[in-house]
């Protein structure tokens, strides 16, 4: 495998964003977690306050020469809400905002390239308002938080939130699914 890559997306709760890049092939690894705040280690309690700037993220570890960025970024715009200002759904507050954190020049040009694409074509609705961030730091959440949805299909937000999102996405990226999630839709 060529040098693995990742890429730190914000799109709401991470549970929802972390079962959905987990089904693309070429992606290695999800962890949900924290970035874009200002105190260094926080905590999920601290990080639901707003207080520490941060969002909820998936930090997606990716090869590639199977999925490249740009269709990371595709996923991305395709599985949330952009033009929800600090919101997704019934989740409310600047943890949830629509947020691209980059790692150098080319992640950050291919995520401006994408916005204004999109704008252009009239993708949505109302304009787009994801922040487009330089990372600066990533916090692995809580060890409860990973594999969530994995771990706890019939919760009722599992049920009510992620299970639907991840049915659409299905759907609109079966090309893209790795061969266990394609048998699975």
């Amino acid at each position: 495998m060529p040098r693995a890559e990742t890429a730190v997306f914000g799109s709401g709760c991470f549970w929802c964003s972390e079962a959905v890049f987990s089904e693309l092939q070429g992606v290695v690894r999800v962890l949900p977690g924290y970035a874009g705040g200002t105190v260094p280690n926080p905590t999920y309690e601290e990080v639901c306050t707003g207080d520490t700037g941060h969002a909820e993220v998936a930090q997606v570890t990716f090869d590639p020469s199977a999925i490249s960025y740009r269709e990371l970024l595709e996923v991305f715009f395709s599985t949330h809400d952009p033009t929800a200002l600090n919101r997704q759904g019934a989740d409310v507050g600047t943890q949830y905002r629509s947020v691209i954190f980059y790692s150098g020049a080319r992640q950050k040009e291919e995520a401006d390239e994408i916005i204004a694409e999109l704008a252009r074509e009239g993708a949505f609705r109302n304009p787009i308002i994801t922040e487009v961030a330089p990372l600066t730091a990533f916090y692995p959440a809580e060890d409860y938080h990973m594999e969530y949805f994995r771990r706890n299909p019939s919760k009722p937000y599992c049920q009510a939130v992620i299970a639907p999102k991840l049915a659409k996405f299905r759907s609109h990226w079966k090309a893209k699914l790795k061969a266990a999630q394609t048998q699975a839709v």
